[in-house]
This record gives structure tokens, sequence and C-alpha cells, in this order.
């Protein structure tokens, strides 16, 4: 059983694994990031992405199958690295926040304030009139760009505690106003 274990571990040089390993980790974090931009309208950048991701697969693949008899070790190599790739792309896109977000805040009518201290930071408010369960309710739509919409859901937060925010990512937006937060960072 000892030697078993041995040479499940050691069948494959280390530095085959190793590579097998960060390759197999670059070439997922590229196709989970290709996948969100294609959906987010990125076609042209998704597509780049698409040949550097399949030209690391084949290489990878190939090296992994032809000797994962001799040496299995490879396949779970292999397998963490594409699990470890997903993760490492997943948040690589959440640093990147290509693409536009709607940001919808459902306030107090009583609340109205927070709408003119929203627009005295530069962000750009909708505003429409709503009826709540019990009372009557403000809508506030802001389109923004996703880098920093965590700052203007901290505003909201800060200035009313009580706040309902739900953001949406948006694909296809035209017209209008649009929150610059990278602007008003400066």
């Amino acid at each position: 059983m000892n030697e078993f274990l041995i040479n499940f571990l050691t069948a494959a040089p280390p530095l085959e694994l190793f590579l097998i390993f960060i390759s197999k980790i670059v070439e997922v974090a590229i196709a989970t990031l290709r996948s969100i931009l294609i959906n987010r309208g990125y076609r042209k950048q998704g597509t780049i992405l698409s040949f550097a991701e399949i030209l690391i697969w084949v290489l990878v693949a190939s090296r992994v199958i032809t000797g994962l008899a001799e040496a299995p070790m490879k396949g779970v190599v292999y397998s963490i690295g594409f699990s470890l790739g997903i993760y490492i792309g997943s948040l690589l896109e959440s640093k990147i926040a290509m693409g536009r977000v709607l940001i919808q805040t459902i306030i107090a009518k009583e609340n109205e304030i927070l709408v003119s201290r929203l627009r005295e930071k530069g962000y750009a408010v909708t505003t429409m009139q709503a009826q709540g369960m019990n009372s009557e309710k403000i809508v506030l739509m802001i389109f923004a760009n996703r880098k920093g919409k965590e700052g203007i859901i901290g505003e909201i937060q800060q200035l009313d505690e009580t706040a309902m925010i739900i953001t949406n990512d948006v694909s296809t937006l035209s017209g209008g106003t649009i929150t610059n937060v990278r602007k008003l960072l400066k």
C-alpha cells in the first residue's frame, strides 16, 4: 500500500505538476473572464481571450491525458488547478468590474433629502413616486459604472440605513446621464 501511494505521488516530476497546476489556473481564469465579458457584451475582448484560453488548454490537456495512466497525480493537480482558476477568475473580474450597473433604492418619502445629498455629491439620480405596503415611498434609480458601485451603496447606507438597495448589471444602455464614479473619486 505504501509503495502504491509513493508511486502515485512521485510518478510525475514536481516541476511538471507545478506547470500543469499554474497553467490550468491561468487557462480557467481566462475562460471565466471570457465568459463574463461575452455575457456583458464585450465580444471582441472575449474573442481575444478565447484564443489564449484554447491554446493553453490544448497544450496542458494533451500533456495530462498522454501521461495520466503512468502518473494519475497529473489528473489531481489538473482538477485542483481548474477549481482554483474559477475562483481566481471571478476575483479578477470583480477587480476589473467592467460594465454598468443600475442601483435602485427605495426610501421613505420623508427622506427626500437623500436625493439632493446624492446629487450634491455628483451622482445622477432619477426618482419615481411609489406606494409601499404602509406608506408612500420614493424609488431612486442610479446608473453607474460597476467600478465603484460600493461607494454609491455606502453613501446611500450612510444617509439612510433603512433604504432597500437593489443592484442589477446592465447590458444595454443608451442616452441619459450615467454616474462616472471614477471622476467623482478624483
